[in-house]
């Protein structure tokens, strides 16, 4: 086949010839369908090829389905163009996105499904950042050195055993949670080092623990585009107060999940579809003062909630 001697000049081609495959005009609606499958289908890698099939399908279907007009289509382009103009990253913006239609969690959930014994998976969250530091069992994820406002301690004992019951020692446990202000690190507009993270290592007996603040529920960061999409749908944008693991030892498949207490008033509405019942747990109020001594609390001059959980 001959390529007009104008195409090849122009920069941006990238080189694939049309296929040999005779594709009728574009004369009708369904004609384009049919093309873009034909097209689809083309596609060399398999699992390439069955995502595109698939995608244009659905994307066609629903085309039809809900009648877009020329102005909607126009709108829902600013709309996601909108994303590239915020503040924060664009990835965060768009798995928040994606977050709130329920996709995030609907991965996971095919990804990961459940296991007799195991912890169930949650999603990773938009606020995950790989440089924890790494802390010794005891130690606090969270800066109190000017205290921690309104919030309470929170004091978290777990312990990583295998589905039999065995325990796993050595095994790295990455934590990640808001502050007493009901932010992450990444939300404040300077961030000098990591805050409301850290990294332990379980002992011999599968043990672990570390001190933080009792999470609050916090609302999803909202952009103006994210914002005139959830008022449109009538939803709030809170998400149930949780705590981060990231759990991973050599020969285990690793473990991603959310922790939250029960005392949490959004958590079956979350905004991101992330809570499952058997991540939902208790925490016991501890007033004795030496107890929370004993767990490293700051003067002991608030009340201490414990969490103790086995996992995973």
């Amino acid at each position: 086949m001959s390529v007009p001697k104008r195409a090849t000049d122009v920069p941006s081609w990238n080189g694939i010839l049309p296929p040999s495959m005779k594709l009728p005009f574009i004369d009708t609606p369904d004609s384009v369908t049919y093309n873009a499958m034909k097209l689809a289908e083309l596609t060399p890698d398999p699992r390439m090829r069955e995502i595109l099939v698939g995608l244009v399908r659905h994307m066609h279907d629903f085309t039809r389905e809900t009648s877009i007009t020329t102005d909607e289509w126009l709108k829902g382009i600013k709309f996601m163009a909108a994303f590239a103009n915020q503040r924060q990253p664009p990835h965060i913006e768009y798995m928040l996105l994606l977050d709130v239609f329920g996709v995030s969690t609907l991965v996971d959930t095919i990804n990961n499904p459940p296991v007799k014994n195991a912890t169930a998976s949650d999603v990773i969250g938009p606020f995950f950042m790989p440089d924890a530091p790494d802390k010794e069992n005891k130690d606090t994820i969270v800066d109190d050195t000017n205290g921690i406002g309104k919030a309470e301690y929170l004091y978290f004992e777990g312990r990583i055993l295998t589905t039999d019951g065995q325990p796993i020692p050595n095994v790295s446990v990455e934590v990640w949670e808001v502050d007493e202000e009901g932010l992450y690190d990444l939300q404040y507009e300077s961030r000098d080092a990591p805050n409301g993270r850290g990294r332990f290592r379980s002992r011999a007996d599968g043990t672990f623990e570390f001190r933080g603040v009792v999470p609050s529920a916090y609302p999803i960061p909202l952009s103006p585009p994210l914002e005139s999409l959830m008022n449109a749908w009538n939803r709030h944008n809170m998400r149930a107060a949780h705590v981060h693991f990231w759990v991973k030892a050599p020969g285990f498949r690793e473990l991603i999940t959310q922790l939250y207490p029960d005392n949490n008033e959004w958590v079956t509405t979350d905004g991101v579809f992330g809570g499952k019942r058997s991540l939902v747990i208790n925490l016991k109020r501890v007033d004795d003062k030496s107890e929370s001594e004993k767990r490293g609390i700051p003067g002991a001059r608030r009340s201490t909630m414990l969490s103790s959980t086995s996992c995973c």
